[in-house]
């Protein structure tokens, strides 16, 4: 079952960059943006990412942490942190125990072919580990700009 807006979000350990194990109540106190991305060093992913890099600043200023998260492989996750400058850690969830808790596994077609891969989305979770907001099939382009005042919303 996932999680859904009000409710406490699981506390799910994962390995992150930086040789890191992160826990979602690690960030009790502070807000969390929370990205689930489709596939680490690929177009979208990388601008997704540079955009909440480049907007890390103003997310610090509201009191709020970013992490990205996919399936991708711990190395591949420190590759493509370290090639573009991420300013945040990612997290790498093989089992998808993550991407279940907040449902972002979906169908997806692709040339015709129909395999299970991850929905680009985010989850604003305020200080005390409750989810807030959520956006689903997320376009890259405007999509931090939105998050971030969504962010500042809260107060």
């Amino acid at each position: 079952m996932a999680v859904a807006i009000g409710e406490t979000v699981p506390d799910i350990e994962l390995p992150a960059t930086g040789d890191k194990q992160v826990k979602l109540s690690d960030f009790r106190g502070k807000r969390l943006v929370l990205y689930f991305y489709p596939k680490a060093s690929t177009p979208g992913c990388t601008q997704e990412g540079l955009d909440f890099s480049a907007a890390a600043a103003d997310f610090e200023s509201a009191n709020t942490a970013i992490l990205g998260a996919s399936r991708d492989g711990i190395k591949a996750q420190e590759n493509f942190k370290t090639k573009q400058g991420f300013t945040f850690d990612l997290l790498s969830d093989k089992d998808e125990v993550l991407c279940k808790a907040f449902d972002v596994i979906k169908l997806k077609k692709m040339y015709g072919k129909e395999s299970l891969g991850v929905e680009r989305s985010t989850f604003l979770i305020d200080e005390q580990g409750t989810l807030r907001r959520e956006w689903r099939g997320v376009k890259v382009k405007g999509h931090v700009d939105e998050v971030l005042a969504a962010v500042r919303s809260l107060g």
